[in-house]
């Protein structure tokens, strides 16, 4: 361990302190503050603990379940019907004896024409398949929020040991011009000033503390846990080099080609039902006198006079046009999307790249430049506090980029399905249970 004392030696004793504060910082990550840090926690698994616990699996099971059973019920015949008619029951003369009356027992059956039974369960099946990506979709948009929500407990971390390393600083500073104020080599009110604006950073790193542990709490209720874990702020700094988009399309594109497919047999269900279906009816009818039998058969067909369901049809098209076009623009839109967060993470990431290797070693010297000053006594103490908010503020101003680098980051996962394996993955996991 160097010196803490002797001329010529203190700042460096100071920046020693420092950097192993900020050194265990970062090694420590949410562990800083925090009474009981757990295990370190990794973006994928926090992405798998909300997926198995989002609450809103269930709505997507429900309806998968319901799909299913509509498909069945799509492959149901008509049910025939069972008719019983009672002629000459009772009249006037000839026909007031109830001998008379004749009973016809009759079995009616609906045939179904045009396609009708095939096209009601292609129909069935095209909307199973688009309750299956809708939860797809909806487990793709809960795992960019949970994203999100790490990301934002990164900075948090990464803000407190940022104000962490600041208090330290200023503690030190501080140490100094009481030194000097009991020397009578600086005025009292020197004093005072290191001594609120000690407290100021005191403050600071409280609240940063406070809102680490709020920003784990936030992202650990999508799992229903608290906030006793750890997170490596490392991995808020380091950013990994940016990877093409992924060529095949993602859930949101496959649940609107799901939606054109069910459009397109929507129109296969209306235009069967422009057919008309004719009945065939069966019966045997007993004549009462001499308690005679005779076979009776007919039938019967819709005339297409009115009702020829163009209208339907119509719609339906209109649908599946809507479809096929919403299909497009969702796909330039993506393209726009990810070309215009593309180019933004990468100016974010050669914005975070020189404040770490320009910016932040500039004003490490212009701090200790004028920390050795001052101790010579060329310098101010408000000169030493302006040198060190301007390395606070660089450090500050490189947590506000990479933040929204990570956040750039969730959205073109997003929009990339970045994720998805880890969907079709929780979805293996709900069948086998």
């Amino acid at each position: 361990m160097p010196p803490i004392s002797g001329p010529g030696r203190p700042w460096r004793a100071r920046a020693w302190l420092a950097g192993l504060s900020l050194a265990a910082s970062l090694s420590a990550a949410s562990g800083v503050g925090a009474q009981t840090p757990g295990q370190m926690l990794s973006l994928p698994e926090a992405l798998s603990l909300a997926a198995g616990f989002s609450p809103g699996r269930a709505a997507s099971e429900a309806r998968v379940v319901a799909g299913e059973a509509a498909v069945r019920q799509a492959g149901v015949r008509p049910n025939p019907s069972l008719g019983v008619e009672l002629e000459n029951f009772a009249g006037s003369g000839a026909y007031s004896l109830v001998d008379r009356t004749e009973v016809t027992v009759s079995y009616q059956q609906t045939l179904e024409r045009g396609g009708k039974r095939e096209a009601r369960t292609g129909l069935a099946q095209r909307q199973l398949d688009v309750a299956r990506l809708r939860g797809a979709v909806r487990t793709l948009d809960l795992l960019r929020d949970v994203q999100i929500a790490f990301a934002e407990a990164l900075v948090a971390e990464a803000d407190l040991v940022v104000a962490e390393a600041r208090r330290v600083a200023v503690q030190s500073a501080q140490r100094d011009v009481d030194r000097r104020v009991k020397s009578a080599r600086d005025p009292l009110f020197a004093g005072s000033r290191a001594e609120a604006i000690t407290a100021q950073a005191e403050i600071a790193r409280d609240d940063a503390r406070s809102a680490a542990e709020a920003a784990r709490a936030r992202l650990a209720a999508y799992w229903g846990a608290g906030p006793n874990y750890s997170l490596d702020v490392k991995d808020f700094f380091d950013v990994a080099p940016l990877a093409a988009a992924p060529p095949t399309e993602v859930a949101d594109l496959q649940l609107l080609a799901a939606e054109r497919d069910a459009a397109i047999a929507g129109v296969r269900v209306e235009q069967s039902r422009a057919v008309s279906d004719p009945t065939l009816k069966a019966g045997v009818r007993y004549l009462g006198q001499g308690d005679e039998v005779a076979f009776v058969v007919g039938g019967s067909i819709p005339l297409r006079r009115y009702d020829t369901n163009v209208g339907g049809i119509a719609r339906a098209q209109a649908e599946r046009m809507a479809a096929e076009a919403e299909i497009e623009a969702a796909r330039l839109a993506r393209e726009r999307n990810i070309a215009h967060l593309t180019r933004r993470m990468s100016a974010s990431a050669r914005e975070s790249e020189r404040i770490r290797t320009e910016v932040i070693p500039a004003a490490i010297r212009a701090v200790e430049q004028v920390r050795d000053g001052f101790n010579r006594g060329g310098f101010q103490y408000i000169d030493v506090s302006e040198a060190e908010m301007a390395l606070f503020e660089a450090r500050a101003r490189r947590i506000i980029v990479l933040k929204q680098f990570h956040l750039d980051q969730a959205a073109l996962d997003r929009l990339t399905g970045r994720h998805a394996l880890l969907v079709v993955q929780t979805a293996s996991a709900e069948r086998r249970q």
